[in-house]
C-alpha cells in the first residue's frame, strides 16, 4: 500500500501542508498516524480526493482538452510576430508560443492569472526513480 506524508500529498495537490492538515482535520481527506505519530495519507484515498477536486473545479466549459494548469504569467517576450508566454502553475513551468496578436488580445502581461490548456497527441509518463518510461500516442 502506497502512503504519502502530509508534505508529499501537499506537493502532489499543489497546495501547502497546512491546507492538507486542515482538510484532514475537517474530515475531507483521510489520514492515519504511523508508528512515529506522523500522519500518512493512503495513495488511493489521495487519488480519489484529487479527482474530486478536479471535478469540483470544472468550469463547465466545453472542450476536449482536459489538462488545465491555472497559474500566474511570469514572463512575456514579444517580437513583431510571435510571443513567448511563461506561466508558473504550482511547481510547474508552462511555456507557450503564440502569435503576438493573440497575446495582445488576451492582455497577457507579467502578473496576470491565466490558464494553460494543453491538448497533446503524445504524453510521456515518468515515475520518479524508475528508468522505464511509458508513452501513449
Amino acid at each position: 500500500m502506497t502512503t504519502f506524508r502530509i508534505s508529499e500529498a501537499a506537493a502532489l495537490l499543489g497546495v501547502s501542508s497546512d491546507t492538507v492538515r486542515r482538510w484532514v482535520d475537517a474530515g475531507r481527506l483521510g489520514a492515519e498516524r504511523d508508528e512515529h505519530g506522523h500522519r500518512r495519507v493512503d495513495g488511493a484515498d489521495l487519488a480519489a480526493f484529487a479527482r474530486s477536486q478536479i471535478e469540483a473545479g470544472d468550469d463547465g466549459g466545453r472542450s476536449s482538452a482536459r489538462n488545465r494548469f491555472r497559474g500566474i504569467v511570469t514572463d512575456v517576450v514579444r517580437d513583431a510576430v510571435m510571443a513567448q508566454v511563461e506561466i508558473a502553475a504550482g511547481p510547474y513551468r508552462v511555456v507557450s508560443l503564440m502569435s503576438r496578436l493573440a497575446a495582445d488580445e488576451l492582455g497577457l502581461e507579467v502578473g496576470v492569472v491565466a490558464v494553460a490548456v494543453i491538448k497533446s497527441t503524445n504524453v510521456v509518463v515518468e515515475i520518479p526513480g524508475h528508468e522505464r518510461v511509458a508513452s501513449h500516442s
